[in-house]
């Protein structure tokens, strides 16, 4: 039997706690997890891509079956290098399914070994977003809870600098 593989893509700019409960909802069902960062340089991101890889390897440490890669270009192109047939997406809310189906269909006429599995996040997580978290906290609010400690540190470190001393 060949080992169970799932890549999960995203920006992650940056991971915030309902990435992480997705993650940890895959391990027991797949031998193995690959996020993958999706190099989007189009998005503007907050954080490089090497930034977001190093900063979920760091966070990922304790969990030995992931394992954390960029990626750019089609989706089902990394998941044949990667010998992975499975796609994971969070689906957060209604909102969320017709965009995911959508690409879940494309991806699936693109190459039809591969299928796509929704999970739903945390309650508590179900509103939350990279866009929101970096929005929130540039506006001076309080993110602690729903990101890392270390992606918190990390966004004080690129949002927060304190002013130059003349």
């Amino acid at each position: 039997m060949s080992k169970r593989i799932a890549v999960y893509p995203g920006s992650f700019d940056p991971l915030h706690n309902g990435h992480l409960d997705i993650i940890d909802r895959c391990l027991p069902i797949f031998d193995e997890v690959v996020v993958a960062v999706l190099l989007n340089e189009g998005k503007k991101p907050l954080f490089s891509s090497e930034e977001r890889v190093a900063m979920i390897q760091e966070l990922l440490r304790d969990r030995p079956h992931c394992r954390v890669e960029s990626f750019s270009g089609l989706l089902v192109d990394f998941m044949d290098q990667k010998q992975a047939r499975t796609v994971v997406r969070g689906l957060r809310a209604v909102s969320d399914f017709e965009y995911e189906f959508q690409m879940a269909l494309m991806n699936r006429r693109l190459n039809p070994r591969v299928e796509t599995v929704f999970l739903m996040p945390k309650e508590d997580y179900s509103y939350l977003s990279s866009r929101l978290v970096k929005e929130v906290f540039s506006l001076g609010g309080n993110v602690e809870g729903l990101v890392p400690q270390t992606v918190l540190d990390l966004l004080h470190k690129r949002l927060r600098q304190p002013a130059p001393v003349a």
